[in-house]
């Protein structure tokens, strides 16, 4: 008999894993405010999570949750209703054995080129990242297997900014001090989520970005060039914010994980061609 998963907050990447999943393995019920859209394959529910009456039609048990909303803007109203006060609902209603919950590298605070596991300190100096962090603390008190995942800045089909600006003529970047970005592929991200489901004995964190942090003007560099684009605005070493920090994957790659793209030159690449 399957397992039976529940995505909550199933947009594109819930959908990316429930294609991933074997329907022979996952019985798979996608969450989110209007299930229409929801492919045929899947079990639709139409739920607002951060209205618990809308809540009740949720079955008890589960062998397993994924709790992947995103804020409907961005502010700290909006993130406290995502993060905490839906998760906090979900809970009120199921009892899933294993539950994960995606957040954000954005719960790092670091900011001057650092390396960060998931063993570094979570000082975020933002509100996205304070409340995210919340939600990780509520989610890891909640089952009996809690995992949370820190996706860094996704992209792909879809998720097309940094491209688009950079064929616009519209992207900058400061070359020193350097900028450090972070990204992971969406349909890793889901890879992810699917190993995940499936490996015996998690740790509580991971940290999931591709294998290789790059500078912001070398990924904006390449990708001009390979956009017969202008070169991006280069900003003066005052300008620009802070330099980022650099995400290290190795607990995720040593859990047995593969990408399919591991950096932004496979990853554009692909969606380049």
């Amino acid at each position: 008999m399957p397992r039976r998963l529940l995505i909550a907050g199933c947009g594109d990447l819930g959908m990316r894993l429930a294609a991933r999943l074997n329907t022979d393995a996952w019985a798979v019920t996608g969450l989110r405010r209007n299930a229409s859209a929801l492919p045929e394959s899947m079990a639709a529910l139409s739920a607002d999570l951060s209205r618990p009456e809308t809540l009740r039609q949720l079955d008890r048990d589960w062998d397993a949750v994924i709790y992947q909303p995103t804020p409907g803007q961005r502010d700290e109203s909006a993130y406290r209703r995502t993060y905490v006060e839906g998760l906090s609902n979900l809970l009120d209603r199921v009892r899933p054995r294993r539950l994960i919950f995606v957040s954000s590298t954005a719960v790092f605070g670091q900011d001057e080129g650092e390396w960060v596991d998931e063993q570094s300190e979570t000082e975020p100096s933002r509100f996205n990242g304070r409340l995210v962090l919340e939600g990780e603390r509520l989610a890891l008190a909640a089952a009996a297997e809690s995992l949370v995942v820190r996706f860094s800045g996704i992209y792909g089909p879809g998720r097309e900014y940094l491209v688009d600006s950079v064929r616009s003529g519209r992207a900058s970047c400061r070359p020193e001090p350097p900028q450090w970005t972070n990204r992971i592929h969406a349909e890793d991200c889901a890879a992810v989520l699917e190993h995940l489901l499936e490996l015996n004995d998690p740790e509580s964190v991971y940290c999931a970005s591709d294998c290789r942090p790059a500078v912001r003007c070398e990924v904006m560099g390449w990708l001009a060039d390979r956009l017969g684009a202008s070169p991006p605005q280069h900003l003066d070493p005052g300008e620009g914010g802070g330099q980022g920090k650099r995400v290290d994957n190795h607990r995720l790659l040593a859990s047995g994980f593969e990408f399919q793209f591991p950096d932004y030159q496979h990853g554009y690449g692909a969606i380049l061609s």
